[in-house]
């Protein structure tokens, strides 16, 4: 064994040039989302005397967000532990952060992850699985603390500005999410991360034709990105474009990026389920769609590996009106009872009840899904997803009230909506329906005049993607 230092400077232990290149193809691969960081599994079951080897393919493993990730894991996280009694003192904590995450005692990994960016803030990895542990919880402060931490020494780094632009946008500072954005641009054209942290920020301001075109002036670089990477930031692209009333699109946007890359992951699955609901939102048919997603969403039906994956899934499951959709909300109910100290409220007061209001709004059950999912609208960040991902569960809320005629909550929620999407399509054309039923003639023409001068306005555009 001999000591050798990653493209970060950090010391590793490696048997060689071809060993610690592929500990540089986890590191760089996992912060850049490119699929070289998967490269390292086809040594790590002969490199068992390495501590980093070990570690990063348990995390690997881990990164499946899925009921067998744990399984799957097990054998690299005890190689870890012990190849790492012989390793360096970064090392030693990696593989205990690594046990802590597989043991799901996410506080204990958390503090891990703390102690990594004290002693070694170059260890840019740790970094990002502390920010992701802490997006999971809905922590989004202690994303931006553990990314701030780790900038007086690498500062020079593109990936650790995304990393601390998305933390900020998550805590809605804006103006600071947009500066660190474009500073890790400017570093490095391709970070992906960065262009997915500019696409939220840009959302949130309604800037929806300058989000639009700024990933459309990207996209160029989103290559060798692993599937989730490229599928939302897709995703993102069409959220711009169903604003613009670009619906044909959106939907093109659906069929040849955001689902098929691989229908087997959990964030693909996740998006797909988005989009596709809320392409239906804004009144576009979707074919048989649902059939195709619910067929791969149906091997998770007891998979509770994460209460906001699990909604997801449920909502897929339940429009498609799958059998599997009971299965998977007794299994919610069942995690509630089972879960560990740190979830168990999140689960019981947060993921029961919006599961079970999503399955009473699939089934037409308005007021049901309104009592159960709208109360804990508030509380939904404890489930972790982002600001834009879980504004689907808004979305839903709102379409009962105007499913059942309930027209002032509607009118309430769609001109908060408008403040942020002031001439979107969908939201105009939503609330000029919903002025006509309130019988206020005047505002609903000024709605739908507002929603048919945007489409206008991108009826010749060039779309970046078609059918």
């Amino acid at each position: 064994m001999s000591a050798f230092e990653d493209f970060l400077g950090n010391p590793i232990t490696a048997d060689g040039d071809h060993g610690a290149s592929l500990i540089d193809d986890f590191v760089g691969g996992f912060l850049a989302y490119e699929t070289r960081a998967v490269n390292l599994l086809a040594v790590a079951d002969e490199a068992v005397d390495l501590p980093l080897a070990q570690t990063y393919a348990g995390m690997l493993w881990m990164f499946l967000e899925s009921t067998d990730g744990p399984a799957r894991a097990a054998p690299y996280v005890a190689r870890a532990l012990v190849a790492a009694r012989h390793g360096t003192r970064r090392e030693q904590l990696n593989a205990a952060l690594l046990d802590a995450w597989w043991r799901d005692d996410i506080p204990a990994a958390l503090r891990l992850g703390d102690q990594i960016a004290d002693e070694f803030p170059r260890d840019l990895a740790a970094v990002k699985i502390h920010q992701y542990l802490s997006f999971n919880r809905g922590q989004s402060p202690d994303m931006v603390r553990i990314a701030l931490k780790a900038l007086p020494k690498a500062g020079d780094v593109a990936y650790l500005h995304g990393m601390l632009a998305f933390g900020y946008e998550q805590c809605h500072l804006l103006d600071e999410a947009e500066a660190a954005a474009r500073r890790a641009i400017t570093l490095k054209r391709k970070e992906p991360w960065a262009h997915h942290a500019l696409a939220h920020v840009l959302l949130t301001r309604g800037e929806i034709d300058q989000g639009a075109k700024f990933l459309r002036g990207v996209h160029d670089s989103w290559t060798d990105l692993n599937s989730f990477m490229s599928t939302h930031l897709w995703w993102h692209y069409a959220l711009f474009v169903l604003s613009q009333g670009r619906e044909a699109e959106a939907l093109a946007v659906y069929d040849t990026h955001v689902w098929g890359i691989d229908k087997g992951y959990s964030q693909d699955q996740i998006g797909a389920v988005q989009l596709l609901t809320r392409l239906e939102l804004a009144g576009v048919a979707v074919g048989d769609r649902w059939e195709d997603l619910a067929n791969h969403l149906a091997a998770r039906a007891t998979d509770t590996a994460q209460p906001f994956l699990a909604l997801l899934y449920l909502a897929g499951l339940a429009r498609a009106g799958r059998a599997e959709a009971n299965t998977l909300l007794s299994a919610i109910r069942a995690r509630a009872d089972s879960a560990p100290d740190h979830s168990r409220e999140t689960w019981t007061d947060v993921a029961v009840p919006a599961a079970e209001g999503l399955v009473a709004y699939h089934r037409g059950e308005w007021r049901t899904a309104v009592r159960r999912l709208g109360p804990v609208l508030p509380r939904l960040v404890e489930v972790g997803g982002s600001h834009a991902q879980r504004d689907l569960f808004e979305q839903v809320v709102l379409d009962a009230y105007i499913k059942d005629r309930r027209w002032t909550p509607a009118q309430q929620i769609l001109e908060t909506r408008r403040g942020f999407d002031p001439v979107g399509v969908p939201v105009n054309r939503a609330l000029g329906g919903v002025y006509e039923a309130l019988g206020l003639p005047s505002l609903a023409r000024q709605a739908a005049a507002r929603a048919q001068a945007t489409a206008e306005a991108h009826r010749h555009d060039t779309p970046l993607v078609t059918a």
